[in-house]
């Protein structure tokens, strides 16, 4: 800078060159600095201060008062009152001379200190304020593992990883562990480990914060745990957040013939309002179809039982039942129970939800379904908390209660078991209505009363008059739609879905033809439960979309009347050995099904074949619930009686996949068929696929999580 005048600068550059700048663009400018200027003022660190120990924070504030007695004469700074010492008077003596006096006082008082050290302490003063007059042997970091070497510290920390999913072990284990991982890298012997004491002292430094030391379960619960910040889940709507999961139940029911067994308990929760919306109460084996008929259970009022009292009524409740019965006759003597028409379900990656069976039900019903992180419990944590609360609440109320683990579990709990599925199914239907719908929620705040707390009941009730209520009414078409999908050709001897083989009259006009879908198959809705018909989607002019559904029943239905399901039909084909051609094997199935019914019903039968027959039992009753829901299904005709039934001609085809299926699959999904797992190999029936997705992927959102 050569020159300054008013709003202007001269600036000369290194060649000589002279430029004229204004003084604003000047001081703008990101690069200007002016060079040996004083630092600008800080607040001290008083934080960082009290973090230190007494006698270091009290020696830098005794500094403090020396330093400022050298500058201003008076020991608490110049505004105080009083006359300074002689030795420290500026009018009378020297800042050296200051200095020499400090540094005399202090050694007489005991703490040798020397005029260049005062200087030093005035210097830090002020460039750092306080924080520049502490003994900095104090502030210096401090790792947890101390001065133990890095390659044992590293060692330690890969073998930690390493165990996060292996079952729970000693430190001796885990020293043995690292002594061979330190081996392996630098040598036997070249990295000794320290004594027992102090590597046990290093891993609990290393792993308690982590959670590398708990059991197996928290070890996976943490590692599968998103990263933080969590942000809460906002929703003021019924139905805009439904989460949906399944769990087995802590307490033993009685099945058919005296079998023994823990039930798997399915719940859809409403976020919003906190209200289990449907529960659905199965034998171990959850399929889709349950879950399917868990959204039908949402959409459609929850009917009273004859052994109800009338408090549980709708029109008993805080729910505006004059109001909604405007709008949807259903409600009429209905339960106390929510309708809610879910907008988006989020759901774990079990086969159940991710099925493209599941997932076409909900697409039919417009709802969306968004995948939980891959064994991420804290993604839905609040299904999983209701599922703690049913358990304190009312499992563990029930007769035959199993404890949470085995180490919490009676003696004798099997043998105090006395409810069957259906009894427990019920009395849980129940409970529901009387002892979760009108209990008090914690979580449930009045939108206008924030310390208002309220029932589920309560918090629909507010909030349907603000978000609406629009009746979804479900019918025997819906039911079916519902339903598991397989498309396939209709030949000549009808359908064949896992050597089952469907035939019918109906079906005539339609062997061998193409449908009229791009892909040339029929559609075809199956009940696993109920195995013994399917539903074939068929034109029909005279019908308001052009098409139908025709019931087909299965060619043996009149040899095996009893009720079975595709679990039992499973366990016959593992058990018996194809000794004929494709129609000769299926009739040796059909007998071998009925005389395992019929000997488990006698009592008889291994103790497996009693589990299989009473599953079988147990889920053909249950479906009196479509009935309620929908009305009586649709019985099939009996199939006449035709020779060409058995006469396929493909007595020598080997392959065990469902005839008629499409011919062809992609690369990755032959790689799948390739090794699939032995179960999928032994059913015959290729693993359910995922929708191809162009713009949105939920499997792959759920990872972002």
């Amino acid at each position: 800078m050569a020159a300054l005048s008013a709003s202007q600068v001269r600036l000369i550059a290194e060649d000589g060159e002279m430029a004229a700048v204004l003084l604003s663009l000047l001081f703008a400018d990101a690069g200007f600095e002016v060079l040996d200027a004083p630092a600008a003022p800080r607040v001290p660190p008083l934080g960082l201060l009290e973090s230190l120990p007494q006698a270091v924070r009290e020696r830098a504030l005794a500094w403090e008062r020396h330093v400022r007695e050298v500058e201003t004469g008076r020991p608490d700074g110049c505004g105080a009152a009083g006359v300074p010492r002689a030795e420290y008077d500026p009018q009378a003596r020297t800042l050296a001379q200051r200095e020499e006096a400090k540094a005399g006082e202090l050694s007489a008082a005991g703490m040798p200190t020397s005029a260049v050290t005062v200087r030093r302490m005035r210097a830090r003063y002020r460039r750092e304020g306080v924080w520049g007059l502490v003994d900095h042997r104090a502030t210096r970091p401090r790792t947890v593992v101390g001065r133990a070497d890095e390659r044992v510290v590293t060692a330690v920390q890969d073998v930690l990883e390493a165990g996060r999913e292996r079952s729970s072990g000693t430190l001796g284990r885990l020293r043995t562990y690292t002594e061979r991982l330190l081996a392996e890298r630098y040598g036997e012997g070249a990295v000794p480990l320290p004594s027992s004491t102090t590597f046990n002292r290093l891993v609990h430094a290393l792993a308690d914060g982590r959670g590398l030391l708990g059991s197996a379960r928290q070890r996976r619960w943490r590692s599968a745990r998103p990263a933080p910040p969590f942000v809460p889940t906002t929703v003021m709507a019924p139905g805009e957040l439904v989460m949906m999961d399944s769990t087995v139940l802590d307490a033993f029911v009685v099945l058919d013939d005296g079998v023994v067994e823990r039930p798997e308990l399915t719940i859809a929760l409403d976020v919003a309002t906190r209200s289990i919306c449907a529960a659905v109460l199965r034998p171990k084996g959850t399929r889709s179809v349950d879950a399917a008929q868990l959204l039908a259970q949402m959409m459609v009022p929850a009917p009273m039982r004859p052994t109800w009292p009338e408090a549980l009524e709708m029109q008993q409740s805080v729910i505006p039942y004059e109001r909604l019965t405007n709008m949807d006759a259903r409600l009429e003597g209905a339960a106390a129970r929510p309708v809610i028409t879910p907008q988006t379900i989020v759901v774990d990656q079990g086969n159940v939800f991710i099925s493209s069976s599941f997932i076409a039900a909900c697409e039919s019903l417009g709802i969306s379904v968004q995948p939980a992180p891959p064994g991420n419990g804290p993604a839905k944590g609040h299904v999983e908390r209701t599922f703690s609360s049913i358990k304190t609440l009312f499992v563990q109320h029930v007769a035959g209660y199993t404890g949470a683990y085995t180490g919490e579990r009676g003696q004798c709990a099997q043998g105090e078991a006395v409810w069957t599925l259906a009894q427990l199914a019920d009395m849980l239907d129940e409970w529901i209505i009387c002892g979760w719908q009108e209990r008090e929620h914690d979580g449930l705040r009045h939108p206008m009363m924030p310390r208002c707390v309220l029932s589920p009941n309560e918090m629909w009730a507010a909030l349907v008059p603000v978000c609406g209520y629009v009746p979804v009414p479900l019918g025997r078409e819906d039911y079916i739609e519902l339903m598991p999908v397989k498309r396939q050709k209709i030949n000549d001897y009808g359908i064949r879905i896992d050597y089952r083989t469907y035939d019918h009259k109906v079906l005539n006009p339609y062997r061998g033809e193409r449908s009229p879908a791009a892909d040339g198959l029929w559609e075809i809705h199956y009940n696993p439960h109920a195995p013994g018909q399917v539903w074939v989607r068929l034109p029909m002019p005279d019908q308001p979309r052009g098409y139908g559904w025709e019931a087909v029943p299965w060619i043996h239905h009149t040899l095996v009347s009893a009720p079975f399901t595709d679990f039992t039909w499973q366990h016959i084909r593992r058990t018996i050995v194809r000794r004929a051609d494709r129609a000769g094997h299926e009739h040796d199935l059909a007998l071998a099904l009925r005389e395992l019914l019929e000997r488990a019903a006698a009592g008889h039968g291994s103790r497996r074949e009693k589990i299989v027959a009473a599953r079988a039992h147990t889920a053909g009753s249950g479906e009196e619930v479509w009935g309620i829901l929908y009305g009586r299904q649709p019985e099939a005709e009996a199939a006449e009686p035709d020779e060409d039934v058995f006469d396929d001609n493909e007595d020598d085809e080997e392959l065990l996949a469902d005839d008629g299926a499409l011919g062809f699959r992609p690369a990755e999904h032959a790689q799948q068929s390739s090794s699939a797992t032995p179960s999928a190999q032994e059913t015959g029936m290729p693993a359910p696929r995922r929708p191809q997705v162009t713009v949105y992927d939920p499997f792959e959102e759920s990872l972002q999580w």
